[in-house]
């Protein structure tokens, strides 16, 4: 019966052999072991809480209103220097109508001296056949003259104001140049908040949407309810008591008070427009009328009241006179956070309405929902 041996193993024994299974080992360890540390050298960071993306998201949108208030402020004075600079370069063109007219009689005048050979007087009354004829045309060559030098003046006074216009136009053009500059560096800070903003939002699942909205919900409902807390002291006690503040609200010995007959007649024309907005989306830089940013609301409402106001927060904060929170009547505007980035327009019972950020609409909201900066009754 035969046997079965068993296969023999085939043992490498030739050098190169011995090379090759040793390069391939070292090969295999040096892989294991840059895995091992690319792995903890970048280790995975932990995906956010849907309470640190709010936050985050809420920080980004406040960043882009003070860049857009910034981009406000520099299109106003884009505005205002582009139409500076079209008045000069009229100015400059008509002034170099006048040159010309005055380069235009010199030259009349150089043309006849030319004609004339440019003989003196006393060679003409040596040549003239009547010497009452020399006597007046002498009396005429001095009028002239006299007009001669007058086209002179006239031409070097507009040839130096055309001069100066021309620069003044130049240097105005430089100084709008250099806002569009600024004014196309704020519109890429804001689209860049709002583009972080936003990717952060898409990166959460419905369940961590369905939480932020919840969280949104709870924040609305705890200024809601310190509006009518607030609002329900106000009626216990009329005329208001002492703003107990807080921090950045406007101080009550600033003014303030009950609002006049003639203000609440212009308040209630702003209102009126305001509230016909509603619904409308906000738009960083809009001014209306399909969209608007804070402050282009509360600055086109007040002009259908007749009242004009500046285009950015941080100068509508400073119209007008300055009110204390438990003074606030109908139409003032309340100011927010420390850097006044935010506006909205005061309706009654601790609420206002604004236009309060990308991807929401003009809408009735409770004051307390921001820290109140101050407020001012513009007119």
């Amino acid at each position: 019966m035969p046997s079965h041996r068993k296969p023999r193993t085939r043992v490498l024994t030739s050098p190169g052999s011995r090379r090759t299974a040793a390069g391939l080992t070292t090969a295999a360890l040096a892989t294991v072991t840059l895995l091992s540390q690319s792995a903890e050298a970048s280790p995975r960071s932990p995906k956010p809480t849907v309470e640190e993306v709010k936050k985050k998201v809420d920080t980004l949108y406040r960043q882009a209103e003070v860049a857009t208030q910034k981009y406000n402020g520099v299109k106003e004075h884009v505005d205002e220097r582009r139409a500076e600079v079209s008045d000069l370069q009229d100015a400059a063109a008509r002034r170099t109508g006048k040159l010309n007219e005055a380069r235009r009689e010199l030259g009349t005048f150089a043309a006849a001296q030319y004609r004339g050979g440019g003989m003196n007087p006393t060679a003409q009354l040596m040549f003239s056949k009547d010497p009452q004829q020399f006597a007046d045309r002498s009396h005429l060559m001095e009028r002239l003259t006299g007009r001669q030098q007058q086209a002179v003046d006239a031409y070097q006074e507009q040839q130096a104001a055309a001069a100066h216009q021309r620069a003044e136009a130049s240097r105005s053009l430089e100084r709008l140049q250099e806002s569009q500059t600024a004014l196309a560096d704020s519109k890429r800070t804001v689209q860049g908040k709002l583009t972080e903003a936003r990717q952060l939002l898409s990166e959460l699942t419905a369940a961590e949407k369905a939480r932020l909205a919840a969280l949104e919900r709870k924040k609305e409902e705890e200024a809601r309810r310190k509006a009518e807390e607030e609002a329900q002291k106000q009626h216990e006690q009329p005329g208001g008591g002492t703003d107990t503040g807080s921090p950045g609200t406007a101080d009550p010995g600033q003014g303030g008070g009950p609002a006049d007959g003639s203000y609440r007649t212009k308040a209630e024309k702003a209102l009126a427009f305001a509230r016909a907005q509603m619904g409308k989306p906000y738009v960083w830089g809009a001014t209306g009328p399909n969209s608007y940013d804070c402050s282009g609301l509360t600055q086109a409402a007040w002009k259908a009241a007749g009242v004009s106001l500046p285009r950015t927060t941080w100068d509508q904060v400073k119209v007008g006179q300055r009110v204390a929170t438990t003074d606030l009547a109908p139409g003032d505007l309340v100011f927010f956070y420390n850097d006044i980035s935010h506006v909205g327009m005061y309706i009654g019972d601790g609420k206002m309405i604004h236009a309060p950020k990308p991807g929401a609409s003009v809408r009735i909201e409770s004051i307390y929902y921001m820290p109140i900066y101050g407020s001012v009754r513009p007119a």
